[in-house]
């Protein structure tokens, strides 16, 4: 286990941002994530303009989240088989061109198009299967393509915070790039906006200077063992097994977020613009903590405050539940994207460090599953449960098994206690 290094340099915050591959590989990164945000935003609005049916808009991620959860485990055995630069490259191009194509059924003649089918959101669905099929792809590649990018262990840890902080970042504004452009510019503008950044990503991507597979350590493997190899990898390794659980039954429980249009109308009163305040509160609380831990990185004790963060997590879940002040509820909101971003971080780090470079893909793959599934499951848990119990009851029930779950992890998982992220000076 890592452990300090006597005389250590002192931290410096700008590490990563000192290599040009991994600068590179950030912007990329953020122009994506602005684009799929935009682009996730538009699609909801348009598709609910055409039907205006709540349903509707549950339908489009389940039609990503399938594709890309039915692809995830041979895309890690991709990942770890092909030079992940061609695969990145590859899937920013799919996902161009799905943008390229909402915008022609945004314009006037696709519109037309549409008006005429009886199945008129058919085409819209098709787009973002295809697009859940190169995510579900991208995802690995991505994940196991950057630390290849660091001279150095050094570095990880202060890549994986920027890299996090940028994506919290470049989420928060999506939704509010696209938002401004539906209400000036209109939904054909606002995807040919998404394309524009797809292309800036793309090139980005591609002026990346590629990097040779890590060498597979062992004899070859067959196709069946080598994608079932990640899913061996998880379960055999307590440490990684434990932080990836805390994660999935957090979200499957804790999801107040899927309920937060009930609590804007019926509970808080604030309507419409309240919700919007609502769901940036915990982005606002993530992209800021993200960007504090670029300084002050979580060496010491990471086990521990994974654990205190997740439960911290409920405990702030529980809280919005029962309050009935816009301002405490907020602030609570705020909280639980404090602590989602210190688990984030830290689960980052211990896969990147845990995880032997020649199987980063295929882990990544379950890692992906764990996350995309438990995000759509959540949802429907709380909704199901909160049909059963009320609103209210619903989320505190999730909270309280988020907490019901850290003191069974803590109690069970010494290693994960015991985590130290100090790193050793090469």
């Amino acid at each position: 286990m890592p452990t300090p290094a006597a005389g250590a340099a002192r931290h410096d915050p700008y590490a990563a941002l000192r290599l040009p591959d991994f600068r590179r590989y950030l912007l990329a990164r953020i122009s994506l994530t602005l684009a799929t945000r935009i682009m996730g935003l538009v699609i909801g609005w348009q598709i609910f303009k055409l039907t205006n049916d709540p349903l509707a808009l549950g339908l489009i991620g389940l039609a990503e989240a399938v594709p890309s959860i039915g692809v995830s485990l041979y895309a890690g055995h991709v990942a770890d088989s092909v030079n992940r630069k061609n695969i990145i490259v590859a899937t920013v191009g799919g996902l161009l061109l799905c943008a390229t194509a909402l915008w022609l059924l945004a314009s006037p003649a696709g519109l037309q198009l549409l008006a005429r089918d009886a199945f008129y959101t058919l085409p819209l669905y098709g787009v973002i299967f295809v697009s859940g099929i190169a995510r579900g792809f991208m995802g690995p590649a991505t994940f196991s393509f950057m630390p290849q990018l660091l001279p150095d262990r050094e570095h990880l840890a202060n890549a994986i915070t920027w890299n996090s902080t940028t994506w919290q970042a470049a989420s928060v504004l999506g939704p509010a790039i696209g938002g401004y452009l539906i209400a000036h510019l209109g939904i054909a503008n606002a995807y040919l906006t998404a394309t524009g950044l797809l292309v800036v990503a793309l090139g980005l991507f591609a002026s990346i200077a590629p990097r040779p597979l890590p060498a597979p350590v062992g004899a070859k493997e067959d196709l069946k063992t080598s994608v079932l190899s990640g899913i061996r990898f998880i379960w055999g390794n307590q440490l990684i097994l434990a932080a990836i659980s805390l994660d999935l039954f957090a979200v499957l429980f804790g999801g107040a977020v899927a309920l937060l249009p009930i609590f804007a109308v019926d509970i808080l009163k604030v309507g419409a613009a309240g919700l919007g305040h609502l769901e940036a509160a915990p982005a606002v609380g993530s992209v800021l903590t993200a960007t504090l831990l670029t300084y002050f990185p979580l060496y010491r004790h990471a086990g521990r405050k994974l654990l205190w963060a997740v439960a911290g997590f409920g405990v702030a879940t529980i809280g919005f539940a029962l309050s009935t002040n816009i301002w405490l509820s907020l602030g609570l909101l705020f909280l639980t994207g404090v602590f989602d971003s210190v688990s984030v971080i830290v689960r980052s780090t211990l896969l990147h460090t845990f995880t032997p470079e020649h199987i980063k893909g295929r882990v990544s793959a379950v890692n992906n599953i764990f996350i995309g599934s438990s995000n759509e499951i959540g949802s429907f848990e709380s909704g199901a449960v909160a049909k059963l119990m009320g609103t209210v009851a619903s989320v505190v029930f999730g909270g309280t098994m988020t907490i019901v779950v850290v003191g069974l992890t803590a109690l069970k998982a010494n290693k994960l206690r015991q985590l130290d992220l100090t790193p050793v000076k090469e």
